[in-house]
């Protein structure tokens, strides 16, 4: 598994965001299909800015397929998730589960 941690930096601030066990649920059953289809083989979990990063991997030395963001709650408003392929936003919502469903299949004929 990767890590972002940063030599030095021990400390966490009072805006620390992190995903809450649903929510990991949700994101390790998504890796874990994609582990099984052989399109995933890594992931990381890293923690900054008032975010927290889901990070996913093709290839161990590579850079991150997909990333998943939370971002904080602010003002008893919603938070936000994103999903970005590369550097690119490619969806963004305040439900986890509508965020994740860009990573389903479309239907296919089966004869």
């Amino acid at each position: 598994m990767h890590s972002f941690h940063r030599p030095g930096n021990h400390r966490r601030s009072a805006t620390t965001t992190f995903f809450d066990r649903q929510e990991l649920h949700q994101l390790l059953s998504l890796y874990s299909q994609h582990v099984a289809a052989g399109e995933w083989r890594d992931y990381a979990i890293d923690h900054r800015d008032g975010r927290a990063i889901f990070s996913v991997f093709r290839h161990t030395l590579d850079s991150p397929a997909f990333s998943i963001t939370k971002r904080q709650v602010k003002n008893g408003r919603e938070g936000a998730y994103e999903v970005h392929d590369g550097r690119q936003r490619v969806k963004r919502s305040t439900s986890l589960a509508e965020a994740l469903s860009i990573f389903r299949q479309p239907l296919r004929v089966v004869s």
